[in-house]
């Protein structure tokens, strides 16, 4: 439906301002969340597996310490 008047015009844009308003925040309020989590639970993932290869290097270097030392 096209707008014949300049208000009907206005009240068109109103309108579409308001709905690019509702999908911004839903992006904001949900999307954005989601991904902020993710990213979270993630980080504490290759935190525990940087720790657990840090000890095994530890572990070889002992090892290989041992061998040179006997």
């Amino acid at each position: 439906m096209t707008p014949r008047t300049t208000r009907e015009s206005i009240i068109s844009l109103e309108g579409h301002i308001t709905g690019l308003k509702r999908d911004v925040s839903n992006i904001k309020n949900n999307d954005l969340l989601h991904i902020h989590q993710d990213m979270d639970k993630l980080g504490g993932k290759i935190d525990k597996i940087y720790w657990v290869l840090l000890a095994t290097v530890g572990a070889v270097a002992l090892q290989l310490f041992n061998t040179f030392i006997t």
